[in-house]
């Protein structure tokens, strides 16, 4: 059974060192079929004109999609690698904050489908992603 805030707590945990703390991404809410986010927007993740960087808008997506896929594979056996990714940027940002939640569209023994839309404090779509994860045997590290 799903249990959200163990889920929760582990993608935020997993984030620790990495370059989703760098970018302040914290993992606030999930469900059977989708992962939400937020990460604030400042001068850390801009571009030379001020406004959110389309690179930065682009990890918290891809951040989000392949937690997401974590809720469907098992962890010990399976890891996730994303191997495609788009994001149409529809709005600017300056300050602030950004919510990222990531929706299943199609969820296959090798492949997960991401929707991602990503929103400002009004709900207004600033970038619409979509994310293709592979689910692989893990590996040995």
């Amino acid at each position: 059974m799903f249990n959200k805030e163990e889920f929760l707590k582990l993608c935020n945990e997993w984030s620790k060192n990495t370059l989703m703390q760098t970018l302040e991404i914290e993992y606030i809410d999930a469900g059977e079929d989708f992962l939400k986010a937020q990460m604030p927007v400042n001068s850390r993740v801009h571009q030379p004109m001020g406004l959110l960087h389309g690179g930065a808008t682009v990890a918290l997506a891809e951040s989000v999609g392949s937690a997401a896929s974590l809720m469907f594979i098992n962890p010990e056996k399976q890891e996730v690698r994303g191997i495609e990714i788009s994001a149409n940027h529809l709005r600017s940002k300056r300050e602030g904050m950004v919510y990222c939640t990531a929706k299943i569209i199609h969820k296959g023994a090798s492949i997960h489908l991401w929707e991602i839309k990503i929103v400002d404090e009004n709900d207004k779509l600033i970038s619409l992603c979509k994310l293709s994860n592979m689910v692989l045997s893990r590996r040995d590290r």
